[in-house]
C-alpha cells in the first residue's frame, strides 16, 4: 500500500467508496452460532459488574436485553478468519490508508423479545454505509455503519443493533519541507523551526459544557469537584442538569478528598488510541463521598491493579492547556 500521507485523496476516496458499495451489496452475512448458550453464570457476572440487583431475570429464566452482544462476542484468541463479516475488509482498508483511530459514535438496539436460558444465538451482519471524508475534532475520517441481527435456533430475529464508528486519521506533526529536511540533514541550524516551547495538542479533548464547566475549572485548580444538589444535598457524578433524587435544577458542588478505591477496571490493549501508549488501565473509582468516577490508573504496572486497590488523585498536564485527573496507588 502506498504511503497514506502521499496517496491522492481522490483516489483513496474512490477506492473506499467502491469497496463500501461492494460490501453493502453482499447483504446480510451469517456468523457462527454462539460458543455457549445463554447461561445463568454470565448473567450474574453482568448484573454484578453493572450493579443491577434486579432478581427478575434469573427468576424468570431470561437475560437482560442489553446483554445481547455478550452471547456472540469472539474471544481475543479466537481465529478471526473463522467468522468474518462484511465489515472486516472495510475496516482493514481504512486502516491501510491511515485511518487507524476509532471511536464509537452511535449504537441503537431493538429487542423483539427476551432471550431465554439455554438458547444459542447466531449473529448476522450487514454493512450499510460509509460517509466521508469528514473533518472532525479528532481529525479527518469516515463514518462506517453496519447492522447486526441476532437469530434464535428457529431462525427468528430476537434483537437488532445499528452500530456506527468514526475511523479517523490521527493528527501528526507537519513534516518539514524537503528543503528544510535537506538543510537539517546537512547540519544547518537555520533550517530548524524556532523553539516555541509549546507541546503538541492532545488529540482527545473532553467536552466542556454548562453542566461540566465547574468540574474542569476545579481540575485546573487541583480540586476534584463533585456536583451536589443545592436543595437536597444529593451528590452525583457525572454532572447533570437535574437532581435524580428531588428533580431540582439548583446545583452546587463539593470538593472530594481525592482518595478512592478501584471498583472495576479494564486494561486497554487494542485498538490504538491517539496520544496514548498501550496497554493502559481505565478504572471506575469509588470515592468515599459515595459516587464513582472513571479515570486512568498511572504509576502502576497494569498487572498490579486489583479490585479494592487504594488510590489517590493526581493531575497530569497532557499539553499546554489540558489537565486531566488520573489515579495513582494510594497508601494501603
Amino acid at each position: 500500500m502506498t504511503d497514506p500521507s502521499i496517496t491522492d485523496p481522490a483516489s483513496v476516496d474512490r477506492e473506499l467508496r467502491e469497496l463500501a458499495d461492494k460490501q453493502a451489496a453482499l447483504g446480510e452475512m451469517r456468523g457462527a452460532p454462539a460458543a455457549d448458550p445463554v447461561n445463568a453464570p454470565m448473567i450474574r457476572h453482568w448484573q454484578d459488574a453493572l450493579g443491577d440487583a434486579n432478581p427478575a431475570y434469573l427468576d424468570q429464566g431470561v437475560a437482560p436485553p442489553a446483554m445481547i452482544q455478550v452471547w456472540t462476542m469472539q474471544g481475543l484468541r479466537q481465529n478471526a478468519a473463522k467468522d468474518r463479516s462484511p465489515v472486516d475488509d472495510m475496516l482493514a482498508a481504512l486502516n491501510a490508508h491511515g485511518y487507524t483511530g476509532v471511536v464509537a459514535t452511535n449504537c441503537e438496539q431493538t429487542y423483539h423479545r427476551y432471550v431465554r436460558l439455554g438458547e444459542r444465538l447466531t449473529p448476522s451482519t450487514r454493512f450499510t454505509s460509509l460517509v466521508g471524508p469528514k473533518r472532525t475534532a479528532l481529525g479527518e475520517g469516515y463514518f462506517a455503519t453496519w447492522n447486526v441481527t441476532w437469530y434464535d435456533e428457529a431462525d427468528e430475529p430476537v434483537a437488532e443493533m445499528m452500530f456506527r464508528i468514526l475511523k479517523f486519521r490521527p493528527r501528526t506533526r507537519e513534516r518539514p519541507s524537503s528543503a528544510a529536511a535537506e538543510s537539517e540533514a546537512a547540519g544547518s541550524e537555520t533550517a530548524k523551526p524556532p523553539e516555541t516551547g509549546r507541546r503538541e495538542p492532545y488529540p482527545l479533548r473532553p467536552a466542556v459544557n454548562a453542566d461540566t464547566a465547574f468540574f474542569w475549572e476545579g481540575v485546573q485548580q487541583g480540586e476534584l469537584r463533585v456536583q451536589r444538589c443545592a436543595d437536597c444535598g444529593e451528590l452525583r457524578h457525572p454532572p447533570g442538569p437535574i437532581c435524580p433524587a428531588c428533580r431540582s435544577t439548583n446545583r452546587t458542588h463539593t470538593v472530594a478528598s481525592g482518595h478512592g478505591t478501584v471498583y472495576s477496571y479494564v486494561v486497554h490493549h487494542h485498538p490504538p488510541v491517539p496520544g496514548r501508549e498501550t496497554p493502559f488501565v481505565v478504572a471506575v473509582v469509588e470515592l468515599p463521598e459515595g459516587v464513582r468516577i472513571v479515570g486512568n490508573i498511572v504509576d502502576c504496572p497494569t498487572d498490579a491493579v486489583s479490585i479494592g486497590m487504594s488510590l489517590r488523585v493526581t493531575y497530569r498536564a497532557l499539553d499546554d492547556e489540558l489537565v486531566l485527573p488520573m489515579w495513582a496507588p494510594g497508601e494501603s
